[in-house]
């Protein structure tokens, strides 16, 4: 973020952590070089180092202690504070925290409104609800103490299911606009989604585990783009978030090899559809063949 970083840098960071030890004890030039190499940067020392020893910065005496009167304060500018707000307003920021400060004299630097989000469906996750948020914050927590979970959620054909899972981890999905929990019960490693949820507890007994089931990694797909009605600007930016590179092959079409997690098979072939015939994948054959199999489906289905 550059609107604290450029404020608040290494720099300032390395100073005031040399400053806070010296309104403790007399610092050294030992202690002073050692605080700067962990804080900021190898090349920083030829700047701070000689300019708080040699008194360029007026800010320490000669016995090495500090010449302001109390530790010094970072407070924010109304810039960040406007940026926090906005931040602040987004509602999955609750998920995480309870109790979020109000700023109520602050104008946001920006609200949900005016941010447009394309290629993402409509039927995201409720964040507002209290029941999402009281499932979220209890995921959080088992993942945090390693606990397993009793969970009774609806499936996608909407049965009630039940399970006991030991919490992996949480995946968010921007296309969908959904949170995923990831676990492994007694069989196999599966995925929930955290709306489907209708109930969950700690599970208070022992969970039998195979021991051996493992994610399912990482992967890969290639295809081409044919850059008609900046379909590659629309793809890169679609892409964004991903690990990726782009090969240009001649005038108009491009190589793009994006990296994703196979848990997220699905969704990356519906993203990589929604462009239609500007991009035409080209590997793996396994991938190849899932594209196939879900244009079949959907001239089946007559889509």
């Amino acid at each position: 973020m550059m609107v604290f970083s450029e404020l608040y840098s290494a720099y300032y960071n390395a100073v005031a952590e040399i400053l806070r030890k010296a309104s403790d004890h007399p610092v050294s030039r030992r202690e002073i070089t050692d605080i700067t190499q962990k804080a900021a940067f190898s090349e920083s020392m030829l700047s701070i180092v000689p300019a708080l020893t040699g008194g360029k910065w007026q800010v320490l005496r000669e016995d090495g202690t500090a010449v302001p009167d109390h530790p010094p304060t970072m407070p924010l500018t109304m810039l960040q504070k406007r940026w926090i707000k906005a931040i602040l307003l987004d509602p999955r920021i609750r998920l995480f925290e309870e109790e979020i400060p109000e700023l109520p004299d602050v104008e946001p630097l920006f609200t949900p409104e005016d941010v447009t989000v394309v290629d993402r469906y409509a039927d995201g996750d409720p964040y507002e609800d209290e029941h999402y948020r009281r499932h979220f914050r209890l995921i959080l927590n088992a993942l945090k103490l390693k606990y397993p979970l009793n969970v009774e959620y609806r499936t996608g054909k909407g049965r009630t299911a039940r399970t006991v899972l030991m919490p992996e981890r949480l995946e968010y999905s921007e296309k969908d606009d959904k949170f995923r929990l990831i676990g492994e019960d007694e069989r196999r490693l599966g995925v929930i989604n955290v709306g489907r949820i209708i109930s969950m507890r700690p599970f208070a007994g022992v969970l039998e585990r195979p021991g051996h089931v493992k994610a399912a990694g990482k992967a890969s797909v290639v295809f081409e783009v044919r850059d008609e009605r900046n379909a590659l600007e629309r793809v890169l930016m679609h892409f964004a978030h991903f690990e990726k590179e782009a090969e240009k092959l001649d005038g108009e079409h491009y190589r793009v090899t994006v990296h994703y997690d196979r848990d997220d098979e699905t969704e990356m072939v519906i993203r990589i559809l929604s462009f239609g015939p500007l991009v035409r994948v080209t590997g793996p054959e396994d991938f190849v063949g899932l594209i196939r199999e879900r244009l079949i489906r959907q001239k089946n289905l007559g889509l």
